[in-house]
């Protein structure tokens, strides 16, 4: 497995291919990330390593997060993710991770929050179907029955029904990356990544 970086989400806006064709896209600034914990298999009983992303305050750490990072000589970073790899040789304390890393037409994993929705009714949250509009119909977007009768008398666990919608960790797998801004550490990605503007992404090489 390798090892991913993490960046925040700019915004989305359209690329043109060869053939004129109108791509939907995602830009990324991803990086610089630091690796801040190598674990071995002698030492730990795996090997992983550890990256570090965006350096914040230092009133934000308590002491045991930051002598884990003085004791490396690195700046405080708020954000911190393992990823288990087969072997560490290639990799040492404080070396930056960064766009360089990746190539154009390489496919990613990205991983973020989703867009926070609040409580949300069926309809919206389950994409249900209304009930008849005409003819005296009270039922235009009511949940309908819930419960199976006298017995068992209760609701079944897992049914759908209203509640909050969004603001979960979710996954899009295989995004093609249709280009690379060195100078700036963007990425562009096809298609849409979860969340809004601003959001942090933890972007990951498809296998």
């Amino acid at each position: 497995m390798s090892i991913g970086i993490f960046g925040n989400k700019i915004g989305m806006t359209q690329v043109f291919d060869k053939n004129g064709l109108a791509l939907p896209v995602t830009v990324v600034r991803v990086g610089p990330c630091l690796i801040t914990q190598l674990k071995t298999e002698t030492i730990n009983g795996y090997n992983a390593v550890q990256i570090g992303y965006s350096q914040s305050r230092i009133t934000n750490f308590n002491k045991a997060e930051l002598g884990h990072l003085k004791k490396n000589g690195l700046p405080p970073l708020s954000h911190l993710h393992e990823y288990k790899v087969i072997d560490i040789e290639n990799y040492s304390l404080g070396q930056i991770i960064n766009v360089n890393s990746f190539e154009i037409g390489q496919f990613v994993n990205v991983t973020g929050k989703s867009v926070g929705k609040g409580f949300s009714g069926n309809h919206k949250r389950h994409k249900f179907k209304r009930g008849p509009m005409t003819h005296g119909s009270k039922n235009h977007r009511a949940p309908g029955s819930i419960g199976p009768g006298t017995t068992p008398g209760r609701v079944f666990p897992g049914k759908l029904m209203a509640g909050q919608l969004g603001a979960k960790k979710i996954t899009v797998s295989k995004l093609e990356i249709l280009g690379i801004d060195l100078k700036q550490n963007l990425l562009i990605l096809k298609g849409n990544v979860p969340g809004k503007t601003g959001n942090l992404l933890n972007i990951v090489r498809a296998n």
